[in-house]
């Protein structure tokens, strides 16, 4: 079973470059607080490292 990603935003996008707002939406994140799960791939594991300091990461099952 493949891993997956526990993705959830902790700050606001308010006053961030385009480039981390429209990263933010691609996760599909719109809200603070609000929890995405995706699969452990390289491509996600590389926006949400962008973001890094706007989101939060954990590994679920």
């Amino acid at each position: 079973m493949a891993k997956k990603l526990e993705i959830t935003l902790t700050r606001s996008v308010i006053g961030r470059p385009e480039g981390q707002r429209q990263t933010v939406k691609a996760l599909g994140l719109s809200k603070i607080r609000q929890t995405v799960v995706h699969e452990d791939t390289p491509a996600i594991r590389g926006m949400a490292d962008k973001v890094s300091h706007l989101v939060t990461v954990q590994e679920a099952e």
